[in-house]
């Protein structure tokens, strides 16, 4: 049988649900999410018929990334002190519908699950990951799935071309020079996403756009050149590392009968 491996992103299906649970007293507020999430999680689990699941949540010190670049997801809406206090019952929850929960100190969990994706993916299985989180759409493929759950839609090749104007293998680049907000990675001041996928239509990928710039002319031109290892830092922080050594089995993320 081949497997279908259901991989969450914790915080993203926690805080979602949370910012959509009609706020009353903090703990009321915080127990109803906490039923809706699982209540979420279990759909997931029933439309989509996974052999394995895991829930991923960020390691608790600072990443590779926020070693390279300070300011990597600076400004971003800090979690609730409550929400965050009672994480442990989320995986405490979760564990009650044999869904397990992982993490590993000082890895963002966007590299976890990119490595346990591919991996799977490495080995005829099939990867859904279970995020509104577009940096994952990098992973697309015949044997990678990201999911919208709340819309319930695919973020596939025709979403990414439709939203970024890019096929998934080119986001990275996009990024590169575009920047994200939602993760404050810099980009090249002063280009957008449109004219970042422009540039990639011309000139192929992040390389062959730095190589073009020396013979652009005007402002944008001046502004490539004068950004190179911006683009560059910005490249690297945009792109999710699927090789990490975790250490995990398989066998301990099958999903009983």
């Amino acid at each position: 049988m081949r497997v279908v491996f259901l991989i969450v992103d914790g915080l993203n299906l926690i805080r979602r649900v949370y910012a959509a649970t009609p706020v009353g007293e903090p703990s009321a507020h915080f127990a109803s999410a906490l039923g809706a999430t699982v209540q979420s999680l279990r759909r997931a689990l029933m439309e989509l018929s996974p052999t394995h699941a895991v829930v991923v949540f960020d390691g608790e010190e600072p990443t590779w990334r926020h070693r390279l670049y300070a300011e990597y997801k600076a400004g971003r809406k800090p979690m609730p002190e409550e929400l965050r206090a009672g994480l442990d019952r989320y995986r405490e929850a979760f564990s009650k519908v044999f869904v397990p929960s992982v993490s590993k100190p000082g890895i963002e969990a966007d590299d976890v699950v990119a490595t346990l994706a591919t991996g799977v993916a490495a080995h005829d299985g099939k990867a859904i990951i279970l995020s509104t989180d577009t940096a994952f759409c990098q992973l697309n493929s015949e044997s990678i799935l990201v999911r919208d759950h709340f819309q319930k839609r695919a973020l596939d090749g025709g979403y990414v071309r439709e939203k970024f104007g890019v096929r998934p293998g080119e986001l990275v680049d996009l990024w590169a020079l575009a920047g994200s907000g939602t993760t404050n990675i810099p980009g090249v001041p002063g280009v957008g996403v449109k004219t970042a996928a422009k540039l990639l239509q011309e000139h192929g990928n992040l390389a062959g756009v730095l190589e073009a710039a020396a013979g652009m002319a005007g402002k944008l031109g001046e502004t490539l050149r004068g950004n190179v290892e911006l683009a560059r830092l910005s490249q690297e922080l945009a792109r999710l590392r699927s090789n990490l050594a975790l250490g995990w089995n398989l066998k301990s993320f099958r999903l009983p009968g």
